[in-house]
């Protein structure tokens, strides 16, 4: 007889590979096809909403590692919450308004020129649609579950819609008005810019300190001073009105080789060194409100530079008197106003100077830098010039740099209900907390938001002017303009009359001849994504407002996070949101941002046909989200290997299922001590993964599981549990003792790993007997359940385990010094160090089974053993003959004359069952 045919060994069919990138397909078709979506929304439909709220990517190229992170964050989420007494639906949305689109299309050689404006926004929308389907089916591959076949998509008419009601309201309000002040420009775009699409990047400028004569000193100066100013846009030069100082600074005339100069007492020594003076006398001290009106000469112009007073002045850089442009700076046009000044802004929408600077109309206002400096020299007003490297706004989509330009612009007034949106940061829940400082900070220094765009392809802003030019919105003209666009879409504004978009019969006082006109600007994208609280959460009947959570990447502080709650704030009064959670960056291996140039981008699409979308979601579940995170080729390996050990714990786990069914099931008192144990073990996986993921903690959730297979499963109980598996009948008490807990955290793992490792375990499921539903994702969180004596249980046998260690060492010891090979060739003896010891492991039955040996004797005394903490052991080769069956030496082999190649043992299993 083969005796080996007659060991219980694994039978399973579920595979040790993966095979991910060939299966997953499979699986998503199935899960399409049998509407797991739907199946799960109505499995949990009286159940207590959840709502995680989807910012909308753009809907622009294929996505990113950004885009993944986010997209596989946002499923874990959703599916625990569905698993624990929540209906979560998940509606994902995609921005599709703005410029980037606008780029592509003229990159695929559309002329915009040899169309209408509608015929042109309808290619925006046709590419944006396409993108939007490309994006949908990559961001299906990753396992991700939600409404793909109804997602909120901006440019719907039912979106904006409510978009236009929710800027009705605002104005209702008082919030938006229209009004000259500089504000982001961007030459390369055309358009207006709010701070959220400004990104800061290095920038080398020319760095220039310029003098100013003095025209009428008001019998504070003699009139043959200079005062010096120092500047980092030499173009903004020709738009000078003013020169500002602080009403309370001190300030000094300095006499340096005859030449009188105006400072600040506290920049004499930056001065002194920038401009190389060598002997500085200070003749006069003066504070600057006594300064006021004093009448300075522009270095280039025969116009005055009137002396006014700022707030906004400091003694950080420069010379503490600050250069003033009213059209071209925010603290400038605001400064300017108090004095009357004009808003002179010489620089025309392609950033190129107009004849309001004589002298350098057509230039490129970046070009023009050099000129002005030529003209300032030769005026000998340039005091020095150096180039430096500095932080500059750029425009976001772009990368160009930015101008400050004073335009006519729409305005969300900030600073009218800012108050109102403080309360409600200080209301939410931020993860990380840090959050809620970062995004506090950013509104509390926040006057206006710009809303209006120079652009085509976005959402008209509702306005109407009447023949004298007077604004027009009313509530009217909103719910008419409304209800058009969600029948029509909005590119009725730029396709009908305007006589056709009012409501019948319209008349206003600002135009008594019945003739009206309508605004051309279109609204900021962020009033676009930000409107989604209304025109999504509000809107759509499974969803409601406020969303539990907010998720996106850090750089949403300045976005979505702050577009959403300024425009619910001043709609509702309240927060779109309860939670907000935000990600870092993914960045290459070596910590740095990813780039095509730099030729380390890594692209989601391909790490999934490589390794499958399950090893990108592990991958996910590892990393401290919450900071910048590394992704590359070893990172994804070292992945894969995690993923292999939890894969191959489930195999062997199923393997040993094979003839297990529910009706074989031991009840938990029934169980065998170290059985009971290992359910213990599971129940504080158990409370310990939930808790993580109810504290959006998923690494812990990940390591929390690995450890277990790796350490208390592979290392421990499945490793012994194989000679009573394999070797003992089928119904053998202890056989299905084991089977018991194994049934128990083969279910329970996966369940608690459903949510990250969404395929596999959807395949582990199908291999599993008996479940209760048709799959994983239709099952609840498993809850911790109480097992009578657990803490003494768990407290005898942890100590078991410590001691055990000691005895693995010996085994190692002896393996290293040739005494044995396997550890089955072991005879080992054992003298406990203590009494404790002593009593817990003479509780301990079945040890040579535990520590995988052949023999363990307990003695008193050891004369020639090895002292660890707990125990000293003495550990010689077996001299028995090895069962052929069990692989076990005994002594009692051949024992038995009808097997006499088996222990006793063996032979009567191989008697009684075969």
């Amino acid at each position: 007889m083969d005796y080996k045919q007659t060991l219980n060994m694994p039978q399973t069919a579920f595979p040790m590979r993966g095979n991910l990138p060939n299966k997953e397909p499979g699986l998503q078709e199935k899960w399409e096809a049998e509407k797991l979506y739907e199946k799960v929304q109505s499995k949990t439909q009286d159940r207590p909403l959840f709502v995680l709220h989807d910012g909308p990517p753009y809907a622009n190229g294929d996505i990113h590692m950004g885009h993944a992170l986010n997209k596989v964050l946002k499923d874990f989420i959703v599916k625990y919450k569905s698993m624990t007494g929540f209906q979560a639906p998940y509606v994902p949305g995609w921005d599709t308004h703005g410029l980037p689109i606008e780029s592509a299309l003229a990159k695929k050689k559309v002329n915009r020129k040899k169309m209408s404006v509608a015929e042109f926004r309808q290619k925006c929308a046709e590419y944006a649609l396409k993108q939007v389907d490309n994006q949908r089916e990559q961001f299906k591959q990753l396992g991700v579950r939600g409404d793909w076949d109804n997602p909120y998509v901006t440019l719907n008419k039912e979106y904006e819609a409510e978009q236009i009601k929710v800027f009705g309201e605002m104005a209702k309000k008082g919030y938006i008005y229209k009004g000259l002040k500089p504000v982001y420009w961007s030459p390369s775009s055309e358009s207006a810019l709010a701070e959220a699409e400004i990104e800061y990047q290095d920038k080398r400028s020319a760095s220039i300190y310029v003098a100013f004569d003095v025209l009428d000193g008001k019998g504070l100066l003699d009139g043959d001073e200079k005062f010096i100013i120092w500047t980092t846009t030499p173009w903004t030069i020709p738009a000078n009105l003013a020169i500002s100082l602080h009403p309370d600074l001190t300030y000094i005339v300095v006499k340096e080789d005859a030449t009188k100069y105006v400072i600040a007492e506290a920049m004499l020594e930056k001065v002194k060194d920038k401009l190389e003076w060598n002997n500085p006398e200070v003749i006069k001290q003066f504070t600057g409100k006594e300064a006021e009106h004093i009448v300075a000469k522009h270095p280039i112009y025969d116009r005055d530079s009137l002396i006014i007073l700022g707030d906004h002045v400091t003694t950080e850089s420069g010379t503490g008197l600050v250069h003033t442009a009213p059209g071209h700076g925010e603290d400038d046009f605001v400064v300017g106003k108090k004095y009357g000044l004009d808003v002179l802004c010489p620089v025309d929408e392609k950033g190129v100077f107009t004849d309001e600077a004589p002298g350098f109309e057509g230039l490129f206002y970046d070009e023009a830098n050099k000129k002005v400096t030529e003209l300032l020299n030769d005026n000998h007003a340039l005091l020095k010039m150096e180039f430096i490297t500095h932080s500059y706004p750029h425009d976001w989509r772009t990368k160009k740099p930015t101008i400050f330009r004073a335009t006519n612009q729409w305005f969300a007034s900030i600073k009218d209900f800012r108050e109102e949106i403080l309360a409600e940061i200080e209301r939410v829940n931020w993860v990380p907390k840090w959050g809620e400082t970062r995004l506090y900070n950013m509104v509390r220094d926040r006057e206006d938001w710009c809303i209006s765009r120079q652009r085509t392809w976005g959402v008209p802003i509702p306005v109407f002017y009447g023949e004298d030019k007077t604004p027009i919105i009313t509530d009217e003209t909103i719910s008419h303009v409304a209800q058009l666009f969600s029948e029509h879409g909005s590119n009725i504004w730029f396709e009908w009359e305007t006589k056709d978009l009012l409501p019948e019969g319209f008349a206003s006082e600002h135009s008594p001849n019945g003739t009206f006109t309508k605004e051309t600007d279109i609204m900021d994208v962020w009033f676009d994504s930000g409107s989604s609280h209304a025109g999504v959460l509000h809107h759509r009947e499974e969803l409601r407002r406020p969303a539990d959570v907010y998720l996106e990447g850090s750089d949403q502080y300045r976005g979505w996070f702050n577009s959403s709650i300024s425009t619910s704030v001043a709609v509702t009064g309240k927060s779109p949101y309860e939670t907000v959670i935000s990600h870092g960056f993914v960045l290459d291996g070596k910590g740095r941002k990813m780039s095509k140039s730099v030729g380390n981008v890594v692209v989601p699409s391909k790490i999934m046909k490589q390794y499958g979308a399950d090893i990108l979601r592990l991958w996910v579940a590892s990393v401290d989200y919450q900071a910048d995170v590394r992704i590359s080729d070893d990172i994804i390996k070292q992945t894969s290997e995690g993923y292999r050990k939890i894969r191959n714990t489930f195999r062997f786990l199923l393997g040993n299922l094979d003839d297990f069914r529910l009706i074989n099931r031991v009840e938990d008192d029934n169980l065998e001590e170290v059985d009971k144990y290992m359910l213990i073990k599971l129940q504080n996986v158990i409370d310990k993964v939930r808790n993580a993921y109810e504290n959006y903690d998923f690494s812990t959730v990940y390591q929390t599981i690995h450890h277990f297979c790796s350490i208390d499963l592979s290392s421990f109980y499945l490793d012994f549990a194989k000679d009573i598996l394999y070797i003992e009948a089928n119904d053998h008490p202890r056989r299905r003792s084991i089977q018991t807990v194994y049934y128990e955290i083969v279910t329970t793992l996966a369940k608690l790993l459903s949510p990250i490792l969404t395929h596999t375990m959807e395949e582990i499921w199908s291999f599993i007997p008996d479940v209760e539903e048709e799959y994983v994702q239709l099952c609840d969180m498993p809850d911790a359940k109480e097992i009578a004596n657990a803490n003494a249980i768990e407290e005898k046998w942890d100590f078991f385990m410590e001691i055990r260690d000691d005895i693995l060492k010996g085994l190692e010891e002896a393996r290293t010094n040739k005494i044995i090979g396997k550890s089955l060739e072991a005879n080992v003896k054992i003298k406990a160090n203590n009494d404790h010891v002593a009593h817990v492991m003479r509780e301990i039955p079945h040890l040579h089974q535990l520590l995988i040996v052949s023999n363990v004797e307990w003695v008193d005394e050891i004369t020639d053993g090895k002292e660890y903490d707990y125990v000293t052991v003495d550990i010689s080769k077996h001299e028995g003959e090895t069962c052929e069956r069990c692989w076990v030496i005994s002594d009692t082999v051949g024992t038995d004359e009808a097997h006499p190649s088996l222990c006793t043992r063996c032979a009567t299993v191989v008697k009684e069952n075969y």
